[in-house]
């Protein structure tokens, strides 16, 4: 004898988009959590289009964005035998005229609503910014590359390289010349 089996029907599914409610849409908000934004500061106009990008980043994530300068040590060689001698006064006074002008850089670009501070620091910049981010557990830095090439690059290397390289969070390279994503007006 046959045993009768009934026969299924093939079940077709169509993809169709979820119903969007704000709590799932909150919930796609928060799978990236920034919470501090480091910005590398040498005054040109390449590291504040940095700091232009790194502005709707904090306000998106309510993320407290800190701008960061480094005083490289003034060393200058001695005709004496005496080795390199430095010169402290001379790194207080830049210190001091930095952490003037990112009072101003801050006051002039970032909106109040963003939570911001800066910092100034003396030492090898690469080397200062990535040990800050490690210390400070930075959630991204934001660098400007100066985009050179050649002889320059050959000698002194790349600081946005370098901290590309060390660093211990992920690092949004923004370069000189580049198709901007970010609105002209911030």
């Amino acid at each position: 004898m046959k045993k009768l089996t009934p026969k299924r029907k093939k079940v077709t599914r169509k993809h169709k988009a979820a119903p969007v409610n704000k709590k799932s849409v909150r919930a796609e908000k928060s799978l990236i959590g920034l919470k501090t934004l480091l910005v590398p500061i040498d005054f040109s106009d390449n590291s504040k289009k940095a700091l232009r990008y790194a502005i709707p980043f904090a306000q998106q994530f309510n993320a407290t964005l800190i701008l960061m300068y480094v005083v490289e040590p003034t060393i200058y060689p001695s005709d004496f035998g005496f080795g390199q001698v430095g010169f402290p006064n001379v790194e207080k006074e830049l210190q001091d005229k930095a952490a003037e002008e990112m009072k101003e850089l801050i006051a002039t670009m970032v909106p109040s609503t963003v939570k911001a501070f800066s910092v100034v620091d003396s030492g090898i910049p690469f080397v200062e910014i990535t040990s800050y981010a490690q210390k400070e557990n930075i959630d991204l830095i934001i660098v400007a590359t100066h985009g050179t090439t050649g002889v320059e690059h050959i000698l002194f290397g790349s600081t946005a390289e370098k901290i590309i390289r060390k660093s211990p969070c992920p690092v949004l390279v923004v370069r000189a010349e580049e198709h901007d994503f970010i609105d002209e007006r911030v």
